[in-house]
């Protein structure tokens, strides 16, 4: 009787990682998520960190410009994790315990490689 893996991250992941500058402003992000058709990017650096969507209508809604704001005012950081090795049901417990809806990936290196989203993981699971 063989049994079947379950799902990792690494075969659900979005990739390669789409990223954006902190000094990037509010537009920037948004045009970037929209070019590249995704809801979160990673922002790169020594304190790394993810601006979402929400991150932008709450900004919007909080009365900021948009065109002056950037990315490391709104955007946040530290973030949480994954590996690409995990299964997907640990990317989901972590996702509910958090209350996030993106989870950036790094490999076994520690590097940053892909980001996993509810989206990915409803897509698969369901």
């Amino acid at each position: 009787m063989t049994t079947d893996s379950p799902p990792l991250v690494r075969d659900t992941m979005s990739s390669p990682l789409v990223t954006i500058s902190k000094r990037a402003t509010l537009v920037e992000a948004a045009a970037k998520m929209r070019e590249e058709d995704v809801s979160a990017l990673f922002v790169p650096g020594s304190s790394a960190g993810i601006i979402t969507t929400t991150d932008i209508v709450t900004a919007v809604a909080d009365g900021l410009d948009l065109t002056s704001t950037t990315v490391t005012e709104v955007m946040t950081a530290p973030v949480e994790r994954i590996t690409t090795r995990e299964d997907l049901g640990q990317a989901a417990a972590m996702m509910t315990n958090f209350g996030i809806k993106h989870l950036p990936v790094v490999d076994e290196d520690g590097d940053y490689v892909g980001m996993i989203s509810t989206t990915d993981l409803t897509t698969t699971l369901v």
